[in-house]
């Protein structure tokens, strides 16, 4: 096989790189490579399908930019296609008066990146979502939506297909000589290479020289379904985030068709796809990143041990629930015991500092670019990601 334009991973990230490639260059061809048997397999199928609205970031930030113009951008994409989208708005709360700074910080980001975001007392928090618990006062962000994952994966691939990319699945990458590539459906021959493979993008581009002070710490996040009638809950509710790092705590995640879940949580994986039990071990992975782990409870430029301890506790129905109950009345753990699909935040840490990469990462040259860090909001963020990828290009 051969193509001008060879994409490594069939993610969110992966099928919309290939859609802006053929439609900025349709006389280049394009080959998306999935080593799954479908795209959207990981990350991308299994993540909460919230559309964020992009005021967490600051100004200066990749996600800033891409959130703000992908929230809108998705949801014309889906509104257009007839996929479901629910508008339902987020209140983020405050648990005390020691967060009513972090609440103001919040809305001084959307003011500066142009995020409708409104203030709200305490009482007319509640006409937006009469379960909810807050101090004093609390944020609505308007535009925060969901939608279903799956939905808007298979209309990108339906797209991509129409407009000329050719998606060859169960083509695992396993090397490369020189522009040559070795995969699971024989060589590939590639003009440039686009790296987009998530859990296994610092890997591949140190195959072609870069990633060298970065590695992926793999984080898994569950989500707790509750079994109270769809449309419990009105509105998502966040708690207010601590910004020294890139996880937003429990909260309630209203989805596409008004049912709840509770989660995610921020579990450090022994091995890149450790889902559940040993499914998908891979010795070199366990060795390579529970060493990573050991070294970053000795020594990390954030709080590792603690982040560890505290994820590792939600585990537990009841704590979960119980830490859900801090932003909401009526949290009764009896009415969540179903754990949904577990995703996989393929996290980059910076080896040198020891440190998470908080905004997204891209490296590259004239023969190839890789996507290092591409965690959350890139779901949100994924069609103004493509194009700036697609921008790197073009230069």
């Amino acid at each position: 096989m051969k193509a001008d334009f060879v994409i490594i991973g069939g993610g969110v990230i992966g099928i919309s790189i290939a859609r802006e490639l053929r439609r900025r260059w349709p006389d280049c061809s394009a080959l998306l490579l999935e080593k799954e048997s479908e795209v959207g397999r990981h990350a991308s199928g299994r993540n909460s399908g919230v559309l964020h609205a992009g005021f967490y970031y600051t100004a200066d930030s990749l996600k800033a930019r891409f959130c703000r113009d992908g929230n809108l951008a998705l949801r014309q994409f889906c509104a257009e296609r007839g996929l479901r989208v629910n508008t339902c708005g987020k209140l983020v709360v405050a648990r005390d008066a020691s967060e009513l700074p972090r609440l103001d910080e919040l809305k001084r980001r959307a003011d500066v990146n142009g995020v409708p975001l409104e203030e709200v007392s305490e009482e007319e928090a509640r006409v937006i979502e009469p379960r909810v618990k807050t101090h004093e006062r609390a944020l609505f962000s308007p535009t925060t939506a969901t939608v279903d994952p799956a939905e808007v994966m298979g209309a990108l691939r339906s797209e991509a297909e129409s407009a000329g990319v050719r998606i060859c699945t169960g083509a695992a990458y396993r090397g490369r000589s020189g522009a040559d590539l070795a995969t699971d459906a024989g060589p590939v021959s590639a003009g440039i290479v686009i790296n987009a493979s998530g859990l296994y993008a610092d890997r591949i581009a140190r195959d072609f020289g870069f990633s060298e002070d970065y590695r992926i710490l793999p984080f898994k996040g569950l989500y707790l379904y509750s079994s109270e009638p769809p449309h419990s809950f009105r509105t998502n509710i966040y708690p207010v985030p601590d910004l020294r790092n890139p996880f937003l705590g429990v909260h309630v995640t209203v989805t596409v068709d008004g049912k709840a879940k509770l989660g995610p949580t921020a579990i450090p994986c022994f091995w890149r796809e450790h889902y559940s039990g040993l499914e998908n071990f891979r010795a070199d992975e366990f060795g390579q990143i529970v060493g990573m782990e050991i070294g970053l409870f000795l020594k990390a430029g954030f709080d590792f041990r603690g982040l560890a301890a505290q994820e590792l506790r939600k585990y537990s129905r009841t704590t979960l629930a119980n830490q859900a109950g801090v932003l909401a009345e009526g949290m009764d753990p009896r009415n969540f015991r179903q754990w949904g699909k577990p995703g996989i935040r393929a996290q980059l840490i910076n080896t040198k500092s020891r440190t998470l990469v908080m905004d997204f990462l891209v490296q590259g040259d004239d023969r190839s670019i890789h996507v290092l860090n591409a965690v959350s909001p890139a779901f949100t963020c994924s069609l103004p990601f493509a194009a700036h990828v697609c921008d790197q290009i073009a230069m």
